[in-house]
């Protein structure tokens, strides 16, 4: 695991093989964190924060912890648990609202403010984030289209239903 400049992990934080923290990263005590994630600049992971792994957290997006902070309320005893399951990328400056889980291999675009739980392989955007299609574990953007397809790229299959993409094993 490589940690640049100005990083604070603090001491509870569990952290993976492999892993790499940009400059500016907070790690908090209640943390969870997978092989191989990778966390770029200015991102903090704030208590009850698990992330899985081989997920990627774009340059300065943000968890949150308690859905109605306020300076004056102590609310340490009401943080919502945040799951980021394997494989999963956060673009740039998105925001991930706390008690939520994002799925296998989602892919959550720049600037996104996730409000709800994220399908496995689903693509979100825009504020609030909404689904606008489906990703392929290496990364490449599949067929919206309800049916079986395949990654142009990778050459993986999938089965795209209503609001469910499943990948079909070798064999199938």
């Amino acid at each position: 695991t490589r940690v640049w400049h100005w990083v604070h992990i603090c001491g509870g934080a569990k952290i993976g093989k492999g892993c790499s923290f940009g400059q500016n990263v907070f790690v908090g005590n209640d943390v969870l964190i997978g092989d191989n994630v990778k966390v770029q600049n200015n991102v903090s992971i704030y208590d009850a924060v698990t992330l899985e792994d081989d997920v990627f957290c774009g340059p300065s997006m943000v968890f949150t912890n308690v859905n109605n902070p306020r300076s004056h309320v102590n609310r340490k005893n009401e943080y919502r648990r945040t799951v980021v399951k394997k494989g999963a990328s956060i673009g740039a400056n998105a925001t991930i609202v706390c008690g939520h889980t994002v799925g296998e291999y989602a892919f959550i675009g720049a600037g996104a403010v996730v409000t709800r739980d994220v399908p496995a392989y689903a693509l979100m955007v825009g504020t609030p984030a909404k689904r606008i299609g489906w990703m392929c574990s290496c990364g490449e953007r599949l067929s919206n289209d309800i049916g079986t397809h395949s990654c142009p790229v990778c050459g993986s299959h999938y089965e795209v239903g209503g609001n469910h993409c499943t990948p079909i094993k070798s064999g199938e």
